[in-house]
C-alpha cells in the first residue's frame, strides 16, 4: 500500500470510526508512528481530518454564515418546533419557575409553547421572543437591555452582561450556531458570546437547543464547553466523537 492509498483508509476509518489512534493505525498499517503523524499531517492540510494529540478526528463541517431573524424562522421550522416540544417536556415548568430564554428561532419556538396560568418568570435577550410573550397575560417578561443586533435582534452588551451578572434562574435555555466536541458551543459574534457565556453562568440548569444542522460547526468564539450542558437536544442522531464526548461530560442528550 502506498502513501496515497494508506492516506485514502486513514481518511475513511476517521469518517467511519470517529477518532483514530496514532498507535493503532501504525499497527494497522504496519508502518511506523513517524509516518502516521506525516499523513496525518497531509489529511490536516487537505482539510480532509483534524489531527489532534495522539490521533485525529472528523474535519468540522463548514461555518454557514449568519442569516436574519425571518429567514432562520423559515428554515428547519419542524425540527424546531419538535424540539421546543421535547425541550417544554424536559423543563417540565413549575409554579413560578424562573427561566432564561437565549435569542434563536428554535428556542422563540419553545417560548411560543410556554403555557400560562403558572406564574412562570421569563427573561430574555430577544426582541421576538419579548414580542412573542410581552401579550400574553400569566406570564412575567423581562428584556434585557443593551444594543441590539439587527441580524439576531439580541441585546448585547455592558448592560446584559450586568444584569445577567445578578441572576440566578431554575433554567437558562439557549441555542447555538454550531457544536463540536473539540470546540463546544459557538457563535460568529463575540457580543453574543459574551452573553451566551453569561447566560450559563446564571443557570441551575442549562439546556442547549440545536437542529441538526448546527451539529459539527464551529464558528468564531465558543461560548462553552459541552461539560457547561446539562441537557442537549436536537432533532438527529450525534456523531460518534461529540456524543462520545457528552457521555464523558454527563451530558444528557434527546432526540426530538
Amino acid at each position: 500500500m502506498n502513501a496515497d492509498q494508506r492516506q485514502s483508509s486513514i481518511a475513511a476509518a476517521v469518517a467511519r470510526e470517529g477518532r483514530v489512534h496514532v498507535t493503532e493505525l501504525a499497527t494497522r498499517y504496519g508502518v511506523t508512528v513517524e509516518t502516521i503523524r506525516r499523513d496525518l499531517s497531509a489529511l490536516d492540510r487537505a482539510g480532509a481530518l483534524r489531527k489532534v494529540h495522539g490521533g485525529a478526528v472528523p474535519a468540522p463541517v463548514s461555518a454557514s454564515p449568519e442569516t436574519g431573524v425571518a429567514e432562520r424562522e423559515l428554515a428547519a421550522a419542524p425540527a424546531k418546533a419538535a424540539i421546543a416540544a421535547a425541550a417544554l417536556e424536559a423543563l417540565a415548568p413549575e409554579e413560578g419557575m424562573t427561566l432564561l430564554l437565549d435569542a434563536g428561532t428554535t428556542t422563540a419556538a419553545l417560548a411560543r409553547l410556554l403555557p400560562v396560568g403558572l406564574g412562570l418568570r421569563v427573561i430574555t435577550d430577544s426582541l421576538l421572543i419579548a414580542s412573542l410573550l410581552a401579550p400574553r397575560d400569566g406570564i412575567s417578561m423581562r428584556v434585557l437591555g443593551g444594543q441590539v443586533r439587527g441580524i439576531t435582534q439580541a441585546a448585547v452588551g455592558p448592560e446584559a452582561l450586568d444584569a445577567l451578572a445578578r441572576l440566578r434562574v431554575d433554567a437558562a435555555i439557549l441555542g447555538t450556531n454550531g457544536i463540536s466536541a473539540e470546540h463546544g458551543l459557538s457563535t460568529p459574534d463575540p457580543d453574543e458570546a459574551a452573553v451566551k457565556r453569561a447566560m450559563v453562568r446564571a443557570g441551575r440548569r442549562v439546556i442547549a437547543l440545536a437542529d441538526a444542522a448546527k451539529i459539527g460547526q464551529e464558528h468564531l468564539v465558543s461560548f462553552a464547553d459541552t461539560a457547561d450542558i446539562d441537557l442537549l437536544i436536537t432533532n438527529a442522531p450525534l456523531p460518534d466523537p461529540l456524543a462520545s464526548q457528552l457521555a464523558t461530560t454527563g451530558t444528557e442528550a434527546r432526540i426530538a
